[in-house]
């Protein structure tokens, strides 16, 4: 098997631009691939995210991984831009990963057409991932970690408050910086609540979906997980919960080396795909 190498590619989004990491070995040959999409605040090269790319590589699969354009992060992996962060929307990242998908299906990312796509989405990136995986054939095996069931992140009783101001002040924890959120993600649930139901998306999921959940996760209740496994209508969907892990199964920002956990969630999702993409 070839060693796998790293590529970088960009593409334009609804934001900006779309940041794309591509990780294979042996480029000219059809292989699986499989998309692998962040969450709120997150990038392609948070803490876990470059070692699972690194992983899913080894095991002979096209791996994919982006910054969607609203991320408001640079490929140095800082909020270089506050005003996309702000004024992205659920709609915005689903057309970012559809462009991402058709760009690979195309052979336009540096390697030949894939066998078959998988995709992999954590937190916020998995409720956008059930959705994607919901209306796009192309896919055909679906991993979820803390995968959030609801659009609706925010009280709506804090609606009204955040539309007279315009923005909401959300702090990423790591840096100290205070980034704007501005009120286009309530006007894109309002006007497209019904496309944006990760709930009913998972009960028209047709492809093997693996969701993985930490039962101390402090971000998304695990209660989550079961909702959307209860919602699943497939006897391939596969319910795994973490006793103890939280939200990043405890990875960190800078990578400070893997857990237990983490270990065991990256097992299983490399098996998932190899078993279900034919990897």
């Amino acid at each position: 098997m070839a060693t796998p190498t790293l590529s970088r590619h960009r593409l334009p989004g609804a934001l900006g631009e779309i940041l794309i990491d591509v990780r294979a070995g042996g480029r000219g040959s059809p292989r699986p691939a499989v998309l692998v999409l962040h969450g709120f605040k997150g990038f392609k090269d948070w803490g876990m995210f470059p070692v699972l790319a690194g992983r899913l590589a080894q095991a002979g699969l096209t791996t994919v991984s982006l910054n969607l354009s609203g991320s408001g992060v640079d490929d140095s992996g800082e909020f270089v831009f506050p005003e996309r962060f702000g004024h992205n929307t659920f709609s915005a990242e689903l057309a970012d990963l559809h462009a991402v998908l058709q760009a690979l299906a195309a052979g336009e990312l540096g390697v030949v057409p894939p066998t078959g796509i998988g995709l992999l989405g954590h937190s916020r990136g998995g409720g956008v991932a059930v959705l994607e995986a919901a209306r796009e054939p192309r896919i055909r095996a679906l991993v979820t970690w803390a995968a959030i069931s609801d659009v609706e992140r925010w009280s709506g009783a804090d609606w009204p408050a955040w539309r007279t101001r315009g923005r909401l002040d959300v702090v990423n924890s790591r840096t100290g910086q205070v980034l704007p959120l501005y009120t286009d993600v309530l006007d894109d649930i309002e006007r497209h609540r019904a496309e944006l139901d990760i709930e009913a998306a998972a009960g028209r999921i047709e492809v093997p979906w693996l969701i993985v959940h930490g039962t101390e996760d402090e971000a998304v209740s695990a209660d989550e997980a079961r909702l959307l496994a209860a919602a699943s209508t497939r006897g391939s969907t596969e319910l795994v919960t973490i006793p103890g892990a939280g939200h990043t199964f405890g990875a960190k920002h800078p990578w400070a080396g893997s857990t237990p956990e983490l270990d065991q969630v990256m097992d299983r999702t490399v098996v998932w795909f190899a078993r279900h993409l034919g990897g």
